[in-house]
């Protein structure tokens, strides 16, 4: 069976996510089979697998990082919020159903031997699993039944490294108050502290980290910094959406809508040159884009609801009334159209009306669409002309079914990996177009398509503006991070945590 490290913070954020990562990495790079795992992951960002299950994106990032394909054995539990009180439960990839917090709390106990099952198969498989907590274990409200932090600490017989994040400030209490509340045998699984997301000389904190070593009686095994690396987010938390940028050559609005999800579409666009791309909350934030993508939602109707009453949506209206390019992602896809209509009450039930763009009518089903898919791009008219052609990859997640009426075509042709079956997605009407495919970016064909489009309409020359290989760009950051982390972390000092166990 594999050996085990863990990975839990004073806090969510803290930076649990990317030091996993990093780990995973560093043991790829020593020449271990390596892992991640997280027994209960919380997000609106999640994956579809080659087999057609979901799995918290993290974790794909995490497997990423390790040179493995992602396995829904990495990621068990994964909880997609659907409003304030209640998540979609979503157990080995597949839909359990809905519950509020407090079903949950007291169901969750049952999910333990799925929990230990996809565990076994990964120790079994691999030399090293890297787990990851979820928030805090100091949570005392939270610790009965715990199946994330301590509680699989525990299961695993896995020694536990503390991450606090020092850019938030309290960074000692954190870490004191975090130890202190823990529990006398939960103490002992502490094994080493880090301190996260420096910034600054690192000797003017050489007396706090000897101070929190005495008062803790655990060693500190790194002061990491803070590092501006791009890899993908796990959820909403993300620092992303309030990063300020200049309008570059290419400016592109996505709305931040209240339940966005899967964000990490657009983290391909980020990625090239000249390109600015900006996450817009309100009306006075939109400002001049050339392109304003509608992203996916967990809650499509509340959404758009939400736009509605901020005025977002009458200011989309007006751009593309001015012949602006706009897009829409799975729900925002869904936005776009003339009508929503829930018969089934998958989200607030009734029927609403659309944002009028694209001539479609959406209709909730009971059943979520999961899987994988590839295709290219038909030829389309007018404006959006250079996607004709264009390879995509990507998958789909949704609950809906989009039916096209009058004017309106389809823009891409796709192959279902898990079924076989082709079909055609999407929908275009002079400068509007819709897709149910995430990741429709991550191919270089489609991000210079659609730099090409955004290029023609602004009469400017975007040749010296390089798409990236995405793939290619995301395996250097992983080196990058994994090159740093060894400069701050005492990697022989964890290299024993690990052998001892607990």
């Amino acid at each position: 069976m594999a050996k085990a490290i863990m990975v839990q913070g004073t806090m969510s954020n803290a930076g649990k996510s990317l030091l996993a990562a990093g780990l995973c990495r560093i043991f790829k790079q020593d020449g271990y089979r390596v892992a991640p795992f997280k027994s209960q992951n919380m997000a609106l960002n999640s994956f579809i697998t080659e087999e057609g299950l979901e799995m918290g994106r993290a974790q794909v990032m995490q497997a990423e990082a390790a040179g493995i394909a992602p396995s829904v054995l990495m990621n068990p539990i994964l909880l997609k919020p659907t409003n304030d009180t209640g998540s979609q439960v979503i157990v080995n990839g597949e839909v359990l159903g809905t519950m509020n917090a407090r079903d949950y709390f007291q169901y969750k106990k049952n999910l333990i031997p799925d929990v230990m099952k996809a565990y076994g198969h990964l120790a079994g498989e691999n030399d090293i699993i890297v787990i990851e907590g979820a928030g805090s274990p100091a949570e005392i409200n939270l610790k009965d039944n715990d199946i994330v932090n301590m509680g699989m600490a525990r299961m695993a017989h896995s020694p536990v490294l503390l991450v606090g994040d020092i850019d938030r400030g309290g960074v000692f209490a954190q870490l004191i108050g975090t130890v202190e509340l823990l529990e006398e045998e939960e103490r002992r699984m502490v094994k080493g502290l880090i301190i996260n997301k420096f910034r600054g000389d690192k000797s003017i904190l050489d007396p706090g980290v000897e101070m929190l070593e005495k008062r803790s009686g655990i060693p500190v095994v790194g002061v990491a910094p803070y590092m501006d690396i791009q890899v993908e987010d796990e959820d909403s938390l993300t620092e992303r959406f309030d990063r300020k940028q200049n309008v570059g050559l290419i400016d592109i609005a996505v709305i931040r809508v209240p339940r966005i999800s899967n964000f990490t579409d657009f983290n391909p666009l980020e990625s090239i040159p000249g390109v600015s791309l900006r996450y817009v909350q309100h009306v006075s934030e939109l400002k001049n884009p050339d392109m304003i993508i509608l992203p996916g939602t967990k809650n499509t109707m509340e959404d758009l609801l939400w736009m509605r009453e901020s005025g977002i949506e009458a200011s989309i209206l007006k751009e593309a009334s001015r012949g602006k390019i706009i897009m829409g992602i799975c729900g925002g896809y869904q936005m776009l159209g003339e009508t929503l209509s829930d018969p089934h009450h998958v989200e607030a039930g009734g029927t609403i009306k659309g944002m009028g763009l694209l001539p479609v009518d959406t209709i909730f089903a009971e059943k979520k669409t999961r899987t994988r898919v590839y295709g290219k791009f038909l030829p389309v008219e007018g404006e959006l002309a250079p996607l004709g052609g264009a390879a995509l990859e990507g998958y789909e997640i949704h609950m809906g079914e989009t039916v096209l009426k009058g004017n309106a075509r389809h823009c891409t042709c796709i192959e279902d990996r898990v079924s076989g079956e082709c079909k055609e997605d999407g929908a275009f009407c002079k400068n509007v177009l819709g897709t149910y495919v995430h990741g429709v970016f991550d191919r270089e064909e489609t991000a210079r398509a659609v730099l090409q489009v955004l290029g023609n309409k602004k009469g400017i020359d975007i040749s010296n503006m390089k798409e990236v290989n995405f793939a290619s760009f995301k395996e250097q950051q992983y080196d990058i991070l994994a090159s740093e982390l060894r400069k701050h972390l005492d990697m022989k000092k964890i290299y024993e945590i690990l052998e001892q166990g607990i």
